[in-house]
């Protein structure tokens, strides 16, 4: 089996923490003049690497970092927030985010904001078990980790903590940090996690039938988030909005648009990008931000992808 395991040493290594288990429960104090909190570590079993974060950091903090071997992790933010580079991109973890992220070789950088609590639970494994789980009962796969990550070196989903997982992740810090839970609850609760994930990001699901009410309400979502595209509402906030559960939410908006929530709102937001920058009245970071992309680096790599176009090309043709 590949060692997986490597990349968080790594992440470890770069805190200056002390490792002293192969497998097992582990916990690590942070080095006092890094700042302070524990990192607790489990290894219930070879193809499982689980990691609660509880850290403050007395400065903004950037680790560099270069991953060894191909793994797929799924991250829940619960407090605080930090921002994760690769290549060009920016991904910013904020508290309530739920994320499925494959990563295969390559260099990113982790950046913490100073004094700012985060609180952090992260799932790790090697990328034959992903694939084991991908697989039905006749050993068919049609969900492979290559393919899902095209030739990049990484790949991320994202959305709001599920209510239910958010349960599990409550029970399962509250049973660590009083040491009361045995490896069948951990490795359970956690495949029930990676499931739901799964499920969520990669799977097709099976279409709602949807009610001419429901429609409605899917309606009105699609009007509050055009009426709010530079600040959107989240997933949770956006149903609560509408009087849907979040997860009808969810695929009663794919099947009545055929696509995701925010699949959605990119396309919105990009199409509305390309009319401004016609019109030539803003530049490409009043754009940017008109359209909700506070980074105008993301924005243009997204409108390029689009339109086979720099946004800043269209707007000098179009004067």
């Amino acid at each position: 089996m590949e060692d997986f395991h490597h990349n968080f040493h790594l992440f470890f290594d770069e805190f200056g923490l002390q490792r002293q288990r192969s497998y097992g429960s582990e916990p690590m104090t942070m080095q006092p003049q890094i700042g302070s909190g524990t990192l607790h570590r489990l290894i219930p079993r070879p193809d499982l690497d689980i990691v609660f974060e509880d850290l403050t950091f007395h400065s903004d903090f950037l680790m560099p970092l270069t991953t060894k071997t191909p793994m797929v992790e799924l991250h829940y933010c619960m407090q605080g927030t930090r921002v994760l580079h690769v290549e060009r991109n920016q991904y910013e973890f904020v508290p309530g985010m739920c994320v499925l992220q494959l990563v295969d070789e390559g260099s990113v950088q982790f950046e913490f904001t100073g004094n700012q609590p985060y609180q952090a639970l992260s799932i790790g494994i090697p990328i034959s078990t992903f694939h084991h789980y991908m697989e039905d009962y006749s050993g068919a796969r049609n969900t492979d980790f290559s393919s899902l990550l095209g030739r990049k070196p990484f790949r991320l989903f994202q959305e709001s903590i599920d209510p239910a997982a958010d349960v599990i992740i409550r029970r399962l810090t509250q049973s660590v940090q009083t040491c009361r839970m045995k490896n069948l609850e951990l490795e359970s609760s956690v495949l029930e996690l990676l499931w739901s994930a799964f499920q969520s990001f990669l799977f097709e699901p099976k279409p709602p039938r949807l009610s001419s009410k429901d429609k409605q309400k899917l309606q009105r979502a699609r009007d509050i988030l055009l009426e709010r595209m530079a600040n959107p509402p989240s997933l949770i906030e956006l149903s609560r909005m509408i009087g849907l559960n979040d997860n009808k939410l969810k695929m009663g908006f794919k099947e009545l648009y055929g696509t995701t929530v925010f699949g959605y709102l990119r396309e919105k937001r990009l199409e509305k990008a390309f009319l401004l920058l016609q019109q030539g009245d803003l530049n490409v970071m009043e754009t940017s931000l008109t359209v909700g992309y506070s980074n105008p680096s993301s924005f243009s790599e997204a409108f390029r992808d689009k339109y086979g176009v720099n946004p800043g090309h269209l707007r000098r043709r179009s004067f």
